[in-house]
């Protein structure tokens, strides 16, 4: 999102490099062949997302909204601190990059500040992925030149565009399934499935003013791609009732994001909803499809909150990069989720019976904030103590 004249927060002092190794596998997919992710031998799979780097040109760059002592020793690589404190403190099994990965209009090179800004991933062997938001493009790649030069860097499951699609809008539409614990029922279902989608820079239509949004044909290709997983899922061997809940990842937030007050949300609201000025109806296809339990964006850093609509929770990550727009006195900050699967009656694992959420801050001890159930099989939006 655009720069904002907003206070200033204090940025990390925490630059030490912490690199973790998880593994993931390569079974077959229902929609063809795709390296996929497997739930860990715990029963759980967790997922830590970054909004909004806005990194440019490293120790050059400076910060924004930041006190005035702080100005002179802050710069991207404050990013990429909070980036390895995080991974050192919580050992995701996949992260994801929920778009202005890079501030182009500041970034000289976005190739260089593209594989700089997802180093911290890229060395910690931990399966990554990336979509687009409004500012990736602004410097020397277009669209689809960033999103091929993302699918090009080690350890990454992003995707320039689905395979078997020909014609669909936008750059970073794809789909990952979360296979079953090894040697479990689940072994070969996908438990948890993960969408991206591109929701755009700007409007291109002349007589609309504003942000892009996401388009018919991205979503007639989420329907048909939620149909598949969920007929597999309900298929023998092991068919399940229903489908397997999905999460859903994109940058600019939908104007349903605007139904919420502090009655009925977790977290923060500081500033206004900037989704596109039209709405695409993508919220009711999600309502429809049945599987989709979480959605998540950035672009308005400011907030942070997740609400609840039609059984859906509708999430903000909160802004996580230093070369961005802040609020004095509120840490940067990330998203985790965290999916758990129920034991089976003969003591192995079956489908996933709750998804779970918290923050961590970018102060001196990550403080974990505002945890709480997004989704379970016997109830959501369960508040949870600060340290999930």
């Amino acid at each position: 999102m655009a720069k904002k004249n907003t206070p200033s927060v204090s940025p990390s002092h925490f630059l030490g490099v912490v690199v973790f190794s998880l593994c993931f596998f390569v079974p077959k997919s229902v929609l063809g062949v795709k390296k996929e992710l497997r739930f860990r031998k715990n029963g759980g799979f967790k997922i830590l997302q970054v909004a909004d780097m806005h990194y440019a040109d490293g120790k050059t760059t400076s910060c924004l909204n930041v006190f005035p002592n702080q100005m002179p020793t802050c710069s991207d690589l404050n990013t990429t601190a909070f980036v390895e404190r995080m991974i050192q403190a919580e050992k995701p099994d996949f992260i994801v990059f929920t778009g202005d990965n890079i501030y182009g209009a500041d970034a000289t090179d976005a190739s260089k500040s593209l594989s700089a800004a997802f180093q911290p991933a890229i060395a910690s062997n931990i399966p990554w992925a990336a979509i687009l938001g409004n500012h990736d493009q602004q410097s020397t790649l277009s669209r689809e030149g960033v999103m091929k030069h993302i699918v090009g860097l080690k350890n990454t499951l992003s995707q320039v565009n689905p395979a078997e699609v020909h014609i669909i809008d936008g750059f970073g539409n794809y789909n990952l399934e979360i296979g079953g614990v090894k040697g479990s029922r689940f072994e070969n279902k996908s438990a948890l499935n993960l969408y991206f989608l591109d929701s755009g820079d700007y409007s291109t239509v002349p007589a609309i003013h504003g942000y892009g949004w996401i388009k018919p044909s991205q979503q007639l290709w989420f329907q048909r791609t939620s149909a598949k997983l969920r007929r597999a899922y309900m298929r023998q061997p092991e068919a399940q009732k229903g489908p397997a809940p999905g999460l859903v990842y994109f940058h600019i937030p939908l104007p349903e994001f605007a139904s919420f007050d502090s009655s009925n949300f977790t977290g923060v609201r500081q500033e206004g909803i900037s989704s596109a000025s039209v709405n695409s109806g993508f919220f009711t296809t999600m309502v429809e499809a049945g599987d989709v339990k979480g959605v998540f964006t950035g672009h308005d850093h400011l907030n942070d909150f997740c609400g609840e609509l039609t059984g859906i929770q509708l999430c903000y990550a909160g802004g996580f990069g230093y070369h961005a727009y802040g609020k004095a006195g509120w840490s940067r900050r990330a998203r985790v989720v965290l999916a758990s699967l129920e034991k089976t009656e003969q003591g192995g694992w079956g489908a996933v019976k709750s998804i779970k959420t918290w923050k961590r801050l970018d102060d001196e001890h990550l403080t974990t904030v505002d945890g709480q159930v997004l989704w379970s099989k016997s109830h959501a939006g369960k508040c949870l103590p600060n340290n999930p």
